[in-house]
């Protein structure tokens, strides 16, 4: 498949190995300190970080809200956090900014972070076991 010009050939091999999710997870989470519920309650409440719930609607329909916690679904993050972003919400100050990700089990959380790192958002942590914890 050609995504240079057209009528040649990429012909730079792949050389990045497949792997799976459990050691995406590992590898992820190997980069940044995560947090336990205590810990993030602690900052979130003396104004330290900013909690932010990912969890889809069903699951704060069914289990509840985070007292707090701005909420952001998981597809809407990077534009809503991005400092530099024009679909930021008002929180999203800067790229110093300490952001607590929690989503329903601390899975989808971590991954989340991975990607606000690439943004530039590197005090970005999650939770640990999510919302359950």
């Amino acid at each position: 498949m050609s995504i240079g010009r057209p009528g040649t050939q990429d012909t730079a091999p792949d050389t990045a190995s497949p792997v799976g999710i459990d050691e995406l997870l590992e590898r992820v989470r190997a980069r940044y300190q995560r947090v336990e519920a205590p810990e993030a309650y602690a900052a979130a409440r003396a104004g330290e970080a900013l909690l932010v719930d990912i969890r889809y609607e069903a699951l704060r329909e069914r289990d509840g809200l985070v007292p707090g916690a701005l909420v952001i679904e998981r597809n809407e993050l990077e534009w809503r956090l991005d400092p530099q972003g024009s679909h930021r919400v008002p929180e999203a100050t800067g790229h110093d900014l300490r952001i607590v990700v929690l989503c329903n089990e601390g899975y989808a959380s971590s991954l989340a972070v991975a990607s606000l790192h690439e943004l530039g958002l590197h005090r970005a942590t999650d939770l640990i076991g999510g919302f359950q914890a």
